[in-house]
Order: C-alpha cells, then structure tokens, then sequence
C-alpha cells in the first residue's frame, strides 16, 4: 500500500493511506508535544489520545517503555494523539489526568485508562481488526526472558550464574520459535509479540551498552524473530532512541 507521511513539527509520524485520503494537521492545545493525526481505521471518528514518556535526551522526541500500547495502536491502524510528557517535570494537566504521574494513559469515551494490560485489552476489544488476541496456551512464552534480562544487567558478579539464567530462557524461546514461529502464535504477529518485542529491543540495547554482551549467533531463531519485529514499520515508528533506552536502565545498573 502507497502511504504518505507527514512530519509534524513537534513529535511523532502518524501515516495515511492514499485511498482513504486523510490529512494529518496540527491543533491548538495546552499540553505541549501533543500532535493529532488521522490514520487508516474507519472505526474511529476521532484520534485516541495518549500520553507517553518523552525524550530526556532530545527534545520533542518519544521516550522509551510505552512502546507496547503504541505498537497495538499501529498494527491496529487505530489513529492517535500523542502527547509526550517530562517525567522529572510533571506538568500540571498531566498531574490533573494522571495524579500518580504514571504513562501511559489513554483516553476512552471520557475516561483516562492507565496500565498497558489494561489498554491493550480495550484497544483489542473497541477495535476488534485486525486481531491480535494471542491463544491464552501461548501468552505466556517468552514470559521469563525479562526478568532474567533485568536480573544480568543489575549483576555486579559475573560467576552468579545470572548470565546463564538468561542465555536459558533465550535458548528455550529459541527452540520454541525453531518448531512454532517465525512469532509466536505462528505466521502472524499477536499481542505476545507485541509485548516481547519492546523488551527484546530494551535488552540488545542495554546489555550491550552496559555488559557488551549480544544474543550468541547460535541462537539463530532467536535473532531471526529479533530482525522480523524490529523491522516491522509499525516498531521502527514507535521505537525509542538508543540513548533513552540506556538512560532509562541506568538508575538499574548502578543501584
């Protein structure tokens, strides 16, 4: 499909396909960052708004660990307005919406949603095409690969045995894949991948930042699935830059 994009002043791509004509425009508003787009889903009569972690690197830019909800919103093609918000500078709206100062935070019928479950499930529910409900047999492969990874990156020893802990879970999601992928529910990317991918992406990112530590090539269907979902325009589009995600693990590897 031929798509147009259009790049806003302030933050974020939002695309529009040819044949549905939409036009991506800039709105007034008092929450800066905040850019509203039109995608390619007729469900919608409107953007959801959504607001996410911005960059402590580089102004105007998406911060790391809300990837999860705008990658379903993409594969969805659920149109949005993304509003990026300073963490170590809450400002005052965001405070008023979210009073705990948590992301992300989506806006349904009138009614602000937080925790990524949660609004996963809804998009799920409110935008049922395509699908991406993963069986509940398969929702739970992979489930231990981030702990562990978090769990190397924190270590200070490196006979602990942390670094084999992980390099299990990789080898069992490895073989996994080698029987049932190339994702997890087979041909077709679900949720779970929607889920695993981010923190795949976080892992390469910080333990070879932090531990200059990569996936081993024999671990080939692993690095298979790595390259299969970070290609995906739908990542590429809501992926955070290399410096956020190591500026955001670094209060983990220093603790």
């Amino acid at each position: 499909m031929i798509r147009l994009r259009f790049q806003p002043s302030t933050v974020g791509v939002l695309s529009a396909s040819v044949n549905r004509a939409w036009l991506t425009r800039r709105y007034g508003t008092n929450e800066p960052g905040s850019t509203r787009g039109f995608g390619t889903s007729a469900m919608a009569a409107s953007p959801l708004e959504i607001c996410v972690k911005a960059s402590v690197t580089t102004p105007n830019k998406l911060g790391p660990f809300c990837q999860r909800v705008l990658l379903t919103m993409e594969e969805k093609h659920v149109p949005y307005d993304m509003k990026l918000v300073d963490l170590i500078n809450k400002p005052e709206w965001f405070l008023k919406i979210s009073p705990d100062g948590k992301v992300p935070l989506v806006k349904f019928n009138e009614k602000w949603v937080l925790d990524s479950d949660v609004i996963t499930q809804s998009l799920e529910e409110k935008y049922p095409e395509p699908p991406l409900t993963t069986p509940p047999e398969k929702a739970s492969v992979g489930s231990k690969i981030f702990s562990t990874f978090i769990g190397f990156l924190k270590s200070k020893d490196q006979g602990d045995g942390t670094e084999q802990a992980l390099l299990n879970e990789l080898s069992t999601f490895n073989d996994y894949l080698k029987e049932n992928g190339p994702f997890i529910n087979g041909e077709k990317i679900s949720a779970v991948d929607l889920s695993l991918g981010p923190k795949l992406h976080h892992m390469k990112i910080a333990l070879g930042h932090y531990k200059d530590w990569s996936v081993p090539d024999s671990l080939s269907f692993l690095k298979s699935y790595m390259e299969n979902v970070f290609s995906r325009e739908s990542f590429a589009k809501t992926q955070a830059q290399a410096e956020d995600v190591i500026a955001g693990w670094r209060p983990k590897v220093m603790a």
